[in-house]
């Protein structure tokens, strides 16, 4: 699964099925030494964790990147903030569609490309229970199609 110079770190899997997804965005993230030799070693939970945008900042909040057990005394809070690194007018998009549409901005992975930490953030809406059936309903009925039953 990993493309030319992609090694993805970790996964977001349960946001397919608590969202509806909207547009993608690939966004810069930025790390101390500590926490991505962790990411590396692939300590990292995407749970939970959501995008806020802060007088024109955008930060990945909730993300749990674990303790880098090599580390010294300066080792990294493990649910810090972090700052997202998009351009300006990005920022401004998301945070309109935010306001005005009542989305929210979810991770779906982090990766590295090329040796940078990247974030894939996801414009998104919650699923209600009923849809969430639906999908899975859905899903098992091409499933059977597929294997003839």
């Amino acid at each position: 699964m990993a493309r030319e110079g992609i090694k993805i770190a970790c996964e977001n899997r349960r946001a397919r099925h608590d969202y509806e997804l909207f547009d993608k965005f690939e966004a810069g993230l930025v790390l101390t030494g500590s926490e991505v030799k962790s990411l590396r070693d692939g300590g990292a939970a995407l749970v939970d964790s959501y995008v806020e945008i802060r007088e024109n900042e955008a930060f990945l909040v909730g993300a749990n990147i674990a303790r880098y057990s090599n580390a010294s005394y300066m080792n990294h809070e493990p649910k810090r903030d972090r700052k997202l690194l998009l351009h300006a007018r990005e920022i401004r998009r998301l945070g309109i569609k935010v306001r005005e549409k009542g989305l929210t901005i979810i991770p779906l992975k982090i990766y590295f490309k090329n040796g940078f930490a990247k974030v894939e953030i996801a414009l998104a809406k919650g699923k209600r229970t009923y849809d969430k059936r639906h999908a899975i309903q859905k899903r098992d009925m091409e499933r059977a199609a597929q294997r003839g039953d």
